[in-house]
């Protein structure tokens, strides 16, 4: 009886992962680039800019996400760059939403781009998850002429792995049988919260899949690793007990920008404010929401950065407010012989102020 219970209540996760998403609403939208390979972020020319995404025309050359556009163009000298539209990737982001809340209202987005979905009990009585994940990806398909790739398994964990094995447009179950043997041939470098730095140590270790990992006793991993250890420990057995969180709670909305060329004056730094100030204060708007800390970010010609922020007592959501707020911290940050490369802004404290420091919250705070 107990078997069964543990059977009833087992969770039917998945995780839809869209294939190179911004590259692909732009193929989509502009028949010209389609067949080409197609780099969305910043242009090769200046310096700053960053590849947002890339068509899968030019990941065939080595072209991935993060990596400088100078970058990318050295390895895929014949690649289209545009600049993102994340106006229009929002719009569609929110009609994949609507579709996913056909199925249920358990929905976890993690990005634009991709989200877990709790499917245990479906509001359409589909029952079955897998069948569930091609329905969506059908429809994604069928009425927004894109691919997406899913993963379906017990929990999220697996379940994201598994959206990401057979892409574009892929549909990977790994069911509660094969979770033991699929967590043991696993790459260190694959698991959950394992960076670079820690997969490292790991191999150092000799540590290279989840067979290895496996040997280890909790308090070994917990030793070697800290806290992670513990985590670490779990997953490998395939436990993961993360619910699918459907309210993830704003921390903080910004936007920032890297200048061609070094900026060395504010009456050069203030109308850049100026500009990323409407950018924040436009994801604002669309998120309803206002705050009561404004942050400014400085990146310096040597990579040097400091952050400097003030809160207020009236929350605050308008270009105006926000550059404002921002100019006077970068006019107590200014030195004389500063190189600025790149100057970001962003609101934070959203939730209500606590009555008793409303007096003291017009304060500078410095760091």
């Amino acid at each position: 009886m107990m078997a069964d219970d543990a059977q009833n209540i087992r969770r039917k996760i998945i995780h839809i992962d869209m294939d190179a998403f911004y590259a692909s609403v732009e193929q989509r939208d502009n028949p010209e680039y389609r067949g080409k390979a197609l780099v969305v972020g910043g242009l090769p020319e200046g310096r700053g800019g960053v590849v947002a995404t890339a068509s899968y025309e030019a990941r065939k050359f080595g072209v991935r996400s993060a990596m400088p556009s100078k970058q990318a163009l050295q390895l895929c000298p014949h690649a289209v760059f545009v600049r993102p539209r994340f106006a229009a990737y929002k719009e569609v982001s929110q009609k994949i939403r609507e579709i996913f809340r056909r199925y249920t209202d358990l929905i976890e987005p993690l990005s634009l781009d991709e989200a877990y979905l709790d499917v245990t009990t479906d509001k359409l009585e589909v029952g079955s998850a897998i069948e569930i994940a091609k329905q969506i990806k059908d429809a994604i398909k069928t009425e927004l002429q894109l691919t997406a790739s899913a993963g379906v398994s017990i929990n999220k964990f697996v379940a994201k792995i598994a959206s990401d094995m057979n892409k574009p447009d892929g549909l990977t179950f790994i069911g509660p049988s094969q979770i033991a043997a699929f967590m043991e041939k696993l790459p260190v470098e694959k698991f959950f919260g394992v960076g670079k730095v820690t997969a490292a140590k790991m191999k150092n270790m000799g540590l290279h899949t989840g067979a290895d990992l496996k040997r280890l006793t909790e308090d070994e991993m917990t030793k070697a690793f800290g806290k992670a250890g513990r985590f670490y420990y779990q997953i490998v057995r395939g436990i993961d007990n993360r619910a699918v969180q459907p309210h993830r709670e704003t921390k903080s909305v910004g936007a920032e920008d890297t200048f061609a060329y070094d900026l060395t004056q504010l009456d050069e730094m203030n109308p850049e404010l100026d500009r990323i100030a409407e950018t924040v204060a436009t994801r604002l708007e669309r998120y309803g929401l206002k705050g009561r800390t404004v942050t400014l970010k400085v990146k310096y010609h040597d990579f040097r950065q400091i952050t400097r922020n003030q809160s207020v007592s009236t929350p605050v959501s308008s270009a105006a407010e926000i550059a404002q707020i921002a100019k006077q911290l970068l006019a107590i940050a200014a030195t004389d012989d500063m190189k600025v490369r790149l100057l970001g802004i962003s609101l934070s404290n959203f939730g209500e102020p606590q009555r008793k420091t409303d007096q003291h919250t017009d304060q500078l705070r410095l760091f």
